[in-house]
């Protein structure tokens, strides 16, 4: 029987066939694996990531105080806030083909893949813009087969859920630049001092080529390696089209300014103030410190930096060079809205980062006139007379306090309110909360903003209990708002990255004393800068109506204050229980305090105390505490609540058989005549 046998050729053709089958089922199993994989990938969500920003604590006026990154500045900014022409450069030197691509590019994959095969390792890069930013957003930067599968994919999924744009505007947030820099604006910011937006081709060109090695190619490092990238750029973007040859070669030409470069990690701007902001945004806005460091939030705050500036240099100029341990605290306060205008915590953060202006010390007699506020409000008038001279007291039954004046100096005779908070006589202060009892001196202080713990002791006349210079100073803005407590504001708001509004403070008054017996005090705190005053030492360097009291310890030195406009408080002291000379160290808080208020006012007109409606002038014979008549030889002008000043005239200067003549009280609206006392007197 004859075997029939097939023809090479149709054997053949039959093999080819099933090939085709094979491959053209292989392409459509393979094709139909992709559509699976592709709808997987876009029904899947991105794994969650937390784009590290910068923080950013802005002072009154809008200058940055301070930035917050921890190693990692960034700032976040849309598409269109970066210059075109940085985004061209990027794209021509680190993916040219960004725009048409799908997340690879298939040329640079298999060139890198046959350079990888040839050399067994991970080498060669191939990785396109969208790659980059699955790596940074998501993965490690270690070389496996791993990590480059989970890259392909994660950089598919980038493609499916964002347009060309937003993918480039998360690259160019993320990429880092070198020095901390993280992102186009943070970049721009820290290279050249001006935002993304406003960089030059020149600039451009040289920040794009940054990233390939921030070590390397930072002009801040080597300007020359620096330039000779950005000449590769220049003409990379050249031979894309995005230039033409000849703004090629005047970017190339064209002078790079560089901002100045300081590596020093001290804040040198209102450190104190610094710490107290972050403070209140972790402690009283409970704002966890991942989300304060890196969430990219702005803090706006109310500190005035010409003030601030002003209250540093003064402190260094007036602290004695070879008594470094002498310390300071100022804080300064708008009354009228609780602003923190400036805060000096201590004459070098360097040294030490603790805020004297949180630290609790006795006050002293700068403590009085929270007394004699009260004291103006159960019975007490400016012309109480009490009597100045060595006395002993007796509380709780059988307990007993001796108080003593300064220096052992005692009037030894009646004198008024007004006397007693010129000369800070400490007799007259403790009788007169042993009048009212303490714990109404205690009610008092809290209601004017004081929480520290207060005794109810004779002694709290005299200033035993500690309280905070921002504590004395926020008591004494009460007082300058006629009354009116005002909680004290160092932040107006915080915005997270996308705008909205996490916190908002807004001025809060609450009446704390009636306005009538705030407006009689903040008169007679003036006289302590009269002649015999505890402040008259300085005040040659006062060219404005001011109110204000001194107080002092063994181990501290004060001066509260305040003018319609401004309300400061100066402490002198040691942070180790060492006394204070009160005549060589003691005498700076007053200097510091004078010098500060005439210089933080110096572009503000002489503000006066106005009174408030139910408030009397009059003029008295200090002698017999009567009306003064026109024979009177020292008659001194006092205010009183309507109804409280004396009726009777005073008669000892009288010649026989004539009626007194009343000395007419100087018209209220007179300008002039309100700033006749301020007139420098002689010394």
């Amino acid at each position: 029987m004859e075997v029939i046998r097939e023809a090479p050729l149709l054997r053949y053709f039959r093999w080819a066939k099933k090939f085709v089958k094979f491959v053209i089922l292989s392409l459509l199993c393979v094709s139909f694996a992709i559509l699976l994989l592709i709808l997987y990938l876009r029904s899947q969500p991105l794994p969650e990531t937390f784009v590290k920003q910068t923080t950013t604590i802005y002072a009154s006026n809008g200058d940055v105080l301070d930035t917050m990154h921890r190693g990692e500045n960034r700032i976040v900014v849309p598409i269109n806030e970066i210059s075109p022409a940085l985004v061209d450069a990027t794209i021509a030197i680190e993916d040219r083909t960004f725009r048409e691509h799908y997340g690879f590019d298939w040329k640079r994959l298999a060139k890198a893949a046959y350079v990888d095969v040839i050399n067994m390792d991970m080498r060669q890069g191939a990785s396109t813009i969208t790659q980059q930013l699955a790596r940074n957003l998501y993965l490690s930067l270690d070389k496996t087969w791993e990590r480059k599968i989970k890259e392909a994919l994660l950089a598919i999924q980038l493609e499916l859920n964002y347009n060309k744009d937003e993918i480039l505007g998360m690259y160019m947030n993320q990429i880092y630049y070198g020095h901390s820099a993280y992102g186009a604006q943070a970049a721009a910011q820290t290279y050249f001092g001006k935002d993304a937006k406003d960089l030059t081709l020149a600039e451009s060109a040289m920040l794009a080529g940054i990233p390939k090695g921030p070590s390397y190619y930072s002009p801040f490092v080597d300007f020359e390696k620096a330039k000779s990238r950005q000449k590769l750029i220049l003409d990379a973007m050249e031979r894309d089209e995005m230039i033409t040859p000849k703004q090629a070669e005047q970017a190339f030409d064209e002078k790079i300014k560089l901002k100045e470069h300081s590596a020093s990690s001290i804040v040198e701007q209102a450190p104190y103030f610094r710490d107290y902001i972050a403070n209140l945004v972790k402690n009283k806005y409970g704002i966890d410190e991942e989300l304060f460091i890196h969430g990219g939030l702005k803090i706006h705050t109310t500190l005035d930096p010409v003030m601030q500036k002003k209250a540093e240099d003064i402190v260094a100029a007036v602290l004695p060079k070879d008594n470094p341990n002498l310390q300071v605290a100022l804080v300064a306060m708008d009354p009228s809205t609780g602003y923190i205008k400036a805060m000096v915590g201590g004459r070098d953060y360097k040294q030490t980062q603790y805020n004297r202006v949180l630290g609790k010390r006795q006050p002293g007699s700068s403590f009085k006139p929270i007394m004699y506020l009260a004291a103006l409000q159960n019975g007490y008038t400016p012309l109480t007379m009490m009597k100045s001279e060595p006395t002993v007291f007796t509380y709780d039954k059988n307990k007993q306090y001796i108080p003593s004046n300064f220096g052992g100096k005692y009037a030894n005779a009646m004198i008024n309110m007004r006397e007693a908070i010129k000369t800070s006589d400490n007799i007259y202060a403790v009788k007169t909360i042993d009048f009212l009892g303490p714990q109404k001196v205690v009610d008092q202080a809290n209601r004017l903003g004081i929480a520290s713990t207060l005794q109810a002791v004779p002694s709290l006349a005299l200033g035993t209990s500690p309280v905070s210079p921002l504590e004395l100073n926020t008591a004494y803005a009460a007082i300058a708002n006629k009354g009116e407590a005002v909680k004290p504001i160092a932040i107006t708001s915080i915005e997270d990255n996308q705008g909205n509004i996490l916190v908002e403070e807004k001025t809060e008054k609450t009446p704390a004393a009636d306005p009538v017996a705030a407006s009689l005090l903040t008169n007679l705190m003036q006289s302590v800068f009269e002649r015999g005053g505890t402040g008259f030492r300085v005040v040659n360097e006062l060219n404005r109506p001011v109110a204000g009291k001194t107080g002092s310890t063994d181990y501290d030195a004060w001066l509260a204050g305040f003018t319609p406009q401004l309300v400061s408080t100066v402490w002198i002291g040691y942070d180790k229980n060492q006394k204070v000379d009160d005549v060589k160290e003691g005498y700076l808080s007053k200097k510091i305090w004078a010098q500060f208020m005439e210089s933080a006012l110096k572009d503000q007109p002489p503000a006066l105390f106005d009174m408030p409606a139910g408030v009397v002038s009059v003029y008295i014979d200090p002698h017999s505490g009567k009306l003064a008549t026109e024979n009177c030889p020292n008659p001194q002008l006092f205010y009183f609540a309507s109804g409280t000043e004396p009726q009777d005239y005073c008669t000892d200067h009288l010649p026989a058989n004539q009626q007194p003549t009343p000395l007419q009280p100087p018209d209220p609206s007179s300008f002039w005549q309100r700033m006749g006392s301020w007139w420098k007197p002689e010394p």
